[in-house]
């Protein structure tokens, strides 16, 4: 039997990297990874279940699912054959950008933002150049623009709305990025229900846009693990070489229709409310001494806090509420994230914050 060590074989540049992961803790109160507070109606489970029931489950399901690339290109007002499915949004991240990224290669992000971006490049063995956003947090396309100029950058990635920060991008700031750079500009729209824009519309004038959506926040089926990409169609034909066969099971694509089919009677109405709760949770946070929340386009904000945002979690999670440290992130020693939940969840943040202020003041 050889001594050698096994990890030996894996790249350095992955054995340096620390795990994307996050710790698994509970609470009653649990607003810390942007979800939707409620659950998919039970008449609605139902429905999905008799689908799903009434298909082969022997059978592997269709190598392309068309009928579901249909009906999303109807949804999200883009071409079937320009829409690629996924195991969630994340499985897509890490296709195009296995696509594009190699030795050599370098990718132009925002920071901070969503870590998988930066994990992602690493693993493929490209350079990330990292731009800082502005003091109030929002994008800088300038700085953007001008480190796309460096020699072999193939790829500006920014997630809009932006997780952490929640800023978003308008049309005028992604057709510059479009227009100004040759290589594909990706728009990571998770969170774009709650923003009220979307880059979509941008697709028939860009052949360089790749857009993600999921459906794990604002449509509510993050158990479900479901995303898509969508791009010009000669651009997918590439990509999809990356996608593993029979990615997207037919209990998930059940599920998908169903969330198509009754978003304007019963999605849509919940992101609207979320949004006023957003608005309003901002607003009674902001009114506590010591917090001071950034605004956003998403359902979740960062807040500023005059004490450490490590003390602050952990006196959080004391009282049964589990909210977002990200003081690690570049520019956010100073805040944690919260998410937007039922009124019931709201209110006992704000208790919570609000009691965690009274004891330090």
């Amino acid at each position: 039997m050889s001594d050698r060590d096994p990890r030996d074989v894996i790249k350095p540049r992955i054995r340096a990297l620390k795990a994307y992961t996050l710790a698994p803790r509970t609470a009653p109160v649990k607003v810390n990874q942007n979800e939707n507070p409620w659950d998919l109606p039970p008449a609605l489970k139902e429905e999905v279940l008799e689908r799903a029931r009434a298909q082969p489950w022997s059978r592997y399901p269709a190598f392309i699912p068309a009928d579901l690339c249909e009906s999303l290109a109807g949804f999200a007002g883009w071409r079937a054959d320009g829409i690629l499915a996924g195991n969630g949004s994340n499985e897509l991240i890490q296709v195009a950008f296995g696509c594009v990224v190699e030795a050599g290669v370098k990718v132009v992000l925002p920071e901070p933002t969503f870590t998988l971006y930066r994990q992602m490049v690493t693993v493929f063995g490209g350079d990330v150049i990292g731009v800082p956003m502005r003091e109030d947090l929002s994008f800088d396309v300038d700085a953007m623009l001008a480190a796309a100029q460096a020699p072999d950058v193939k790829m500006i990635v920014v997630c809009s709305p932006n997780n952490p920060t929640g800023a978003g991008l308008d049309a005028v700031a992604v057709s510059r990025l479009l227009t100004a750079f040759d290589g594909l500009v990706v728009v990571d729209e998770a969170y774009h229900e709650f923003s009220g824009w979307s880059a979509v519309t941008l697709l028939p004038k860009h052949r360089n846009l790749v857009v993600l959506r999921t459906f794990s926040k604002a449509m509510g089926l993050a158990g479900v693990r479901f995303g898509c990409l969508l791009a010009d169609p000669d651009l997918v034909t590439e990509l999809d070489k990356a996608r593993l066969p029979y990615n997207v099971g037919r209990l998930t694509q059940a599920a998908v229709q169903v969330a198509i089919e009754h978003y304007d009677d019963v999605l849509k109405p919940r992101i609207d409310r979320l949004v006023r709760f957003r608005d309003a949770l901002t607003v009674r946070i902001g009114a506590i001494d010591g917090f001071d929340p950034v605004p956003t386009s998403a359902n979740f904000f960062l807040v500023r806090s005059r004490w450490s945002p490590t003390d602050v979690c952990e006196a959080m999670y004391e009282r049964g509420v589990l909210i977002r440290n990200v003081s690690a992130y570049p520019m956010l020693g100073e805040y944690f994230r919260v998410n937007v939940g039922t009124e019931d969840e709201n209110e006992a943040v704000v208790s919570a914050l609000t009691a965690i202020a009274q004891e330090r003041t």
